[in-house]
């Protein structure tokens, strides 16, 4: 499967994504893919609205080696606080950077490739960037903000 990411101002990047109703070999692979793109395109996040699919799945890996691969099914914040200014960029807005305030630090529930529940907290870049991609699931560019 040959993922290809979408750019601004395609009107897909506005729709809301759809719940994953079973994590299955298509939504896996649709995974492994959307890495292989992610990587290739030297990105730290990418939603799965971005490719053309509309599932609320996304993926970060903000490693220097791209080596801590982390997936996100049907994402919901349960707690956010403090603030964080940060340059932010976004692969379907190439060249562009805009500082965004976002909460600094944030508690997750989702799905894993797995099918478990589980919940994590995250600070700093990566509370930033699965905001930035929640927002992509949600219609929502980090342009909005500015």
């Amino acid at each position: 499967m040959l993922l290809k990411l979408i750019y601004y101002p395609n009107k897909t990047l506005r729709k809301k994504s759809k719940k994953v109703n079973k994590i299955n070999f298509k939504i896996k692979n649709i995974v492994y893919n959307m890495f292989k793109l992610m990587y290739k395109k030297q990105g730290i996040g990418l939603s799965a609205i971005q490719v053309g699919i509309n599932k609320k799945i996304f993926i970060i890996d903000i490693s220097k080696k791209n080596n801590k691969k982390l997936v996100f099914i049907n994402p919901k914040i349960l707690k956010q606080n403090g603030k964080i200014f940060y340059n932010e960029g976004c692969l379907s807005i190439p060249n562009f950077f805009g500082i965004t305030k976002r909460y600094l630090n944030i508690k997750i529930m989702a799905l894993n490739l797995n099918n478990n529940i589980f919940i994590s907290k995250f600070t700093n870049l990566k509370s930033v960037c699965i905001q930035h991609e929640i927002d992509h699931l949600n219609g929502k560019l980090f342009i909005d903000f500015l």
